[in-house]
């Protein structure tokens, strides 16, 4: 009797692994591709005709190309902490960049990554490229969930000497798994082709989550003499930035070539986003990337700083060829990924909410009728609250320098439906609808005061 009951038992437990591994099959892989300072439209699936990006077209035909999204901020630190805790930045304890220092902690311990709800599920994780919320042991990205790390920790390096030049002294900056590596000469972007490759080929056989952080089109504007050949008879500085924009692209299509090699691609969920704005620092020229229409740049959170070119795939998932007008925000994906991969969300405050009607059916609704974005740590941060068509700004900034500021501007309201350009302050025409706003900005601002309180 004891043998048939140990027999029954032994049935059950092979089941029950059996279905745990099936069940851990059908979830689907997760890469998502964050560029750096690549402007709204600087796409040639969002329009712009004179730059080649045939790779991430390529993803918008088989997927969903959004019009309204929004980064988490208009500055690198604030919105990587944004995308990958599902938080307003300033929640997550990074209202602005942290430092590009070895030694200099940045993004609090306490807070919930993607990474760590991917790996508690059973993901292995990777990181590649750009990190930028810490340079401790404590948090830098093996320590935020990931198990593979491989980049550089502070906001931009050479491309082929790997050093940090832009606020002394220089420093060498390229790690791998918090140990410091060298690879003098090796053009950075064929090393994070390379290396996401690589996680690919070593996890195949399990889901795996990616993190892939490009450092483009960010300064130094370093593409490859193919691209800068392509774009010679084009003005400085688009010339540059459209050459790395295309180097970008070329290393997105090995990628995807190898995705198709190892057979991953039908179960491998592709985002592909930007940061915020481009960039008019003096380091990249004063420009080169292109907000369309819009007003703004990286730094500021008119719409240029802060609408992003967005895509995401997933085949016999997600329709394809697609495109939705849905406000949308970057703090979205740490929620959305969770339902598509059927992970349950930790417990604490997330600010993000799942998009995945949106991206399923065109005639879902915006899951937001407000939102809120917070830009710096002193007595006069940015700031804009949205409600619906309305967004008003507080102590605002136009790093395109497309309209000048007075000081009648300190707060600015615009109406994106009457005019999405931001070019004409609607403040005194609309008192009441200043008031509102002003005083959902005080509510947002005590809820974030809060939580920093309470988790402290």
């Amino acid at each position: 009797m004891k043998s048939i009951l140990y027999s029954l038992l032994a049935i059950l437990l092979s089941l029950a692994s059996f279905q745990t591994v099936h069940a851990a099959s059908n979830q689907p892989n997760v890469i998502i591709i964050y560029t750096d300072d690549q402007g709204t439209v600087d796409l040639s699936c969002y329009g712009t005709s004179d730059i080649h990006t045939p790779h991430i077209d390529s993803l918008a035909e088989r997927g969903v190309r959004f019009r309204q999204m929004y980064s988490p901020s208009a500055i690198c630190s604030a919105s990587r902490a944004g995308l990958l805790t599902g938080r307003f930045p300033a929640r997550a304890g990074v209202p602005g960049n942290v430092s590009s220092e070895e030694g200099v902690p940045g993004m609090p311990t306490e807070e919930v990554t993607i990474a760590e709800l991917m790996k508690g599920a059973g993901y292995k994780t990777g990181h590649i490229g750009k990190w930028h919320l810490g340079y401790t042991p404590e948090t830098m990205p093996n320590a935020q969930g990931f198990d593979y790390s491989w980049g550089h920790m502070g906001g931009c390096i050479d491309n082929y000497s790997h050093f940090f030049y832009w606020k002394g002294p220089n420093r060498h900056d390229l790690w791998r798994n918090g140990e410091h590596i060298h690879e003098d000469g090796f053009f950075f972007q064929d090393s994070m082709a390379r290396e996401i490759n690589g996680f690919i080929t070593r996890n195949r056989d399990k889901p795996f989550f990616v993190y892939w952080a490009l450092n483009s089109p960010h300064y130094p504007l370093q593409g490859t003499a193919k691209w800068r050949d392509y774009y010679k008879d084009l003005s400085s500085p688009r010339n540059k930035y459209n050459a790395f924009v295309s180097t970008l692209d070329e290393k997105i299509g090995e990628m995807l070539t190898h995705l198709d090699q190892t057979g991953l691609t039908d179960n491998t969920l592709i985002i592909f986003q930007s940061d915020h704005g481009h960039s008019t620092e003096e380091r990249t020229f004063f420009g080169g990337g292109s907000a369309g229409i819009y007003r703004g740049a990286k730094g500021c959170l008119f719409e240029g700083g802060i609408r992003v070119p967005s895509i995401i795939t997933l085949p016999e998932v997600i329709p394809e060829n697609q495109v939705r007008d849905q406000m949308v925000t970057g703090v979205d994906w740490f929620p959305t990924l969770a339902e598509f991969c059927g992970i349950e969300l930790p417990g604490h405050h997330i600010d993000g909410k799942s998009i995945k009607d949106v991206v399923l059916d065109n005639n879902a609704n915006s899951p937001h009728e407000t939102f809120y974005w917070h830009l710096g740590s002193g007595k006069n941060p940015e700031w804009v609250v949205r409600e619906g068509d309305w967004k008003l700004l507080g102590n605002p900034e136009d790093r395109s320098d497309k309209a000048p500021l007075g000081k009648d501007d300190a707060l600015f309201l615009a109406n994106l439906r009457l005019d999405p350009t931001e070019m004409s302050n609607l403040a005194t025409q609309y008192p009441e609808v200043v008031k509102r706003l002003s005083g959902l900005q005080n509510d947002f601002s005590m809820s974030i005061q809060e939580t920093l309180t309470s988790e402290q």
